[in-house]
């Protein structure tokens, strides 16, 4: 008989991996039971022997040799939850190029180096599962993955950073400054004492460029993201968009057409009856539209100790299941005494095709042409400072014409030194609305162009 038994090295031990070590304790007996698993966590390899843990991480198995941890021949699987890219990257290609299937919630390491990864994971016949990468708890990946293995994905559009998505809720339904909402966001534990990464849109553009390389089957790094944040929104232009009938999410947009796609993340006006509009706080959604299924949304905790660990368990069973069918593609016709456990050079899994029907992100090997942001065509939202005396509009509209830009409505908020012109357009070309921002600028009158957003959903 086959063992059962599938032993597990994690790496980083922080939030998630405390709430994973608690999911694999509550869950054990239903997981033997419905997955004839048992999953053992053999060692635990830490930075920090001495830091406080909860009760739950034993301490008999910490380690801060994580090479070593990794290289063990009793490890099956390893779980990867320290974050960042050194020494993760040599790490999980470690445990790869050893034949063990990795689990990550490292959404840069893959942003970074997915194409390196998932190489090394084809070359032994094992996988990388990284559900818990793009959006926490919401099961994502593997829908578009398997479920949607044979559909033409046209449009992947999500709110994918649950900072952000919280700073906005308190700006727009609580009327406070985008400094307040951060500061807000901070004392809860939603934010980072440093938000760069959150609010300046790195985090989001990581995870577009892990979706895009899915829905392509293309490599995709985060060079190919456009990315911008939503430290520069202002509280007036939220609420100028609320009564335009708009909400403002930060969103990470993949298009697809025929040999190409555009990937970006960027603050936008959607309309308030979409979908992604009534996403509030901390949650994240994800809106995909494809040819045969038409829309779908994915909604959930997009962040968090528990939801980030249901997602990194799913993948941990699933992992070990390849492993105890690998070991019986191994073992052929051959039986093994159940009393006994696999010693450690036999329960290596042999090398197979991955079970997912839709190739692994940037392994297929077409490379698709990246879009660059200048060719977008969208709407826009324009806010301007302007010094109210007679012509001022005239001049303001001639810029506007001068780079094909069609002006779709105009309002004037304020009067005098105080006066702001707040403009939606028809559908233009991003590189012409960047050159009338631009020339604006320049213009006398002009105290100072505010906030340039696209309008999305429902031009």
């Amino acid at each position: 008989m086959i063992s059962n038994v599938v032993r597990i090295a994690l790496l980083g031990c922080g939030t998630v991996g405390a709430s994973l070590l608690e999911l694999l304790e509550k869950q054990a007996a239903q997981i033997a039971k419905r997955q004839a698993l048992e999953l053992e966590v053999a060692a635990i390899a830490v930075s920090d022997l001495a830091k406080q843990r909860p009760e739950v991480v034993p301490t008999e198995l910490l380690s801060d040799n994580a090479a070593e941890v990794v290289s063990r021949d009793d490890i099956d699987v390893v779980v990867e939850l320290m974050g960042g890219t050194n020494p993760t990257l040599d790490l999980v290609l470690s445990a790869l190029k050893a034949g063990k299937p990795v689990v990550t919630a490292n959404k840069e390491l893959l942003a970074r180096h997915g194409e390196q990864v998932f190489k090394a994971a084809a070359g032994t016949g094992v996988e990388v599962h990284f559900e818990a990468a793009v959006a926490g708890g919401i099961p994502l990946i593997r829908p578009l993955q398997v479920s949607l293995a044979g559909e033409k994905i046209h449009t992947i559009m999500g709110i994918v950073n649950g900072t952000t998505n919280f700073i906005l809720t308190q700006m727009a339904e609580h009327a406070v400054s985008y400094e307040v909402a951060l500061a807000e966001a901070q004392k809860l534990g939603y934010a980072e004492r440093d938000p760069t990464a959150d609010v300046e849109g790195h985090d989001a553009a990581a995870k577009a460029a892990i979706l895009a390389a899915i829905a392509s089957d293309s490599p995709v790094g985060l060079a190919d993201v456009h990315c911008e944040g939503i430290s520069h929104l202002r509280l007036d232009d939220l609420e100028a968009a609320q009564k335009l009938g708009f909400v403002v999410k930060l969103l990470a947009v993949i298009d697809l057409r025929e040999g190409e796609m555009m990937i970006r993340v960027h603050p936008a006006l959607l309309p308030a009856a979409h979908p992604l509009a009534s996403v509030r706080d901390a949650f994240n959604a994800v809106f995909v539209e494809g040819e045969a299924v038409g829309e779908l949304m994915f909604y959930g905790p997009g962040a968090g100790g528990s939801p980030t660990a249901s997602a990194v368990l799913g993948d941990l069973i699933e992992a070990a299941r390849e492993v105890r069918d690998g070991r019986s593609q191994g073992a052929g016709s051959t039986e093994v005494d159940s009393g006994e456990d696999f010693a450690p050079s036999s329960r290596r899994p042999s090398p197979r095709r991955p079970s997912q029907s839709r190739p692994a992100p940037q392994a297929a090997g077409r490379k698709l042409r990246i879009l660059p942001i200048e060719e977008l065509t969208t709407c826009y939202y324009l806010s301007v400072d302007v010094i109210d005396r007679p012509g001022v509009l005239s001049m303001v509209s001639g810029v506007f014409g001068r780079h094909k830009v069609s002006i779709r409505w105009m309002e004037q908020d304020g009067l005098g030194q105080d006066a702001r012109l707040i403009f939606l357009t028809h559908l233009a070309v991003e590189k012409n609305m960047q050159a009338a921002v631009a020339e604006l600028r320049t213009l006398e009158v002009v105290r100072q162009v505010n906030t340039l957003m696209k309008v999305m959903g429902g031009q």
